[in-house]
């Protein structure tokens, strides 16, 4: 049975140097057909979250179809455990399927994580929070290099690391970046902030505005090029802008070159601009 574009297309193979030969998948497997109650699932899951309207459209599929595509398995001595596809394993439970094809491999610990990781990241079923845990598990647990790692999942090394560094947001951020709430690339940018008093504060102008990464991005950018300004800034320009913003209940900005300069007054309505020049009249 060919697999087409099917999970051999998702599971690279030791000449492309990503994983190890007892995880590939060959045309001369043998596809065989086990009771889904027997197979266990994989405690090296990655994914934490399973979609419940997606679950329900793959077991509408595959009540339709059936299961196209194998699920990979490995001997247990007391059944079998599940490597890859355990969506498609919970729809078939779901439609009540005596049996379910399935390619049984040798596989440890290790084989199993990189194989649930590839198959998840290919298919874009992670969560940003999900895959970077899944690398320091990776990294931890099984000694591997991001470089390494990077050769797994079909990544450059500055997208592992960009990942991993999600890991050191607050936990606040995390949980939003884990319930969508925040996207990956929001997630980058609030990165830039070394700060992490700096980095709720962006966060939850991002909830409130409903900021896109555009957004963000340009509101970062000015929160550098603020901080850039105030770290050059002459004390005495900064304090005399103080006072007269103090004295005309406007902010004051004073542009000063050499001897010359310019002084700008912020003002919102004809109202407050009537108000200014009677200030400045007295």
């Amino acid at each position: 049975m060919a697999l087409g574009r099917g999970l051999g297309s998702l599971i690279p193979d030791k000449s492309k140097n990503q994983i190890s030969s007892s995880a590939t998948i060959s045309e001369h497997d043998v596809i065989q057909h086990l009771n889904p109650d027997n197979i266990k699932t994989n405690p090296w899951q990655p994914r934490n979250n399973f979609d419940q309207e997606k679950l329900e459209e793959l077991t509408e599929s595959i009540k339709q179809h059936g299961i196209i595509q194998p699920l990979v398995v490995t001997k247990e001595y007391d059944g079998y455990q599940l490597i890859a596809g355990e969506r498609r394993l919970r729809a078939a439970k779901i439609l009540g399927f005596s049996t379910v094809p399935v390619i049984i491999r040798d596989a440890n610990d290790k084989d199993k994580l990189e194989l649930s990781i590839i198959e998840n990241v290919q298919r874009h079923n992670l969560n940003p929070l999900e895959e970077a845990e899944s690398y320091q598990r990776l990294l931890e647990e099984f000694g591997l290099t991001r470089e390494e790692i990077s050769k797994q999942v079909g990544k450059s090394v500055s997208v592992v690391s960009n990942y991993l560094r999600l890991l050191k947001l607050p936990i606040v951020i995390k949980e939003a970046l884990l319930e969508n709430k925040i996207s990956f690339s929001h997630a980058k940018v609030i990165l830039g902030y070394n700060d992490k008093l700096e980095q709720i504060k962006v966060f939850k102008k991002i909830l409130k505005n409903d900021l896109s990464v555009r957004e963000v991005e340009d509101l970062s950018k000015k929160s550098a090029e603020l901080t850039k300004e105030r770290e050059v800034k002459d004390p005495i320009i900064t304090s005399w802008e103080d006072r007269l913003s103090k004295n005309l209940g406007s902010k004051v900005k004073i542009e000063k070159r050499g001897d010359k300069g310019a002084i700008k007054i912020n003002f919102f309505s004809h109202e407050e601009l009537k108000s200014l020049l009677d200030k400045l009249e007295e």
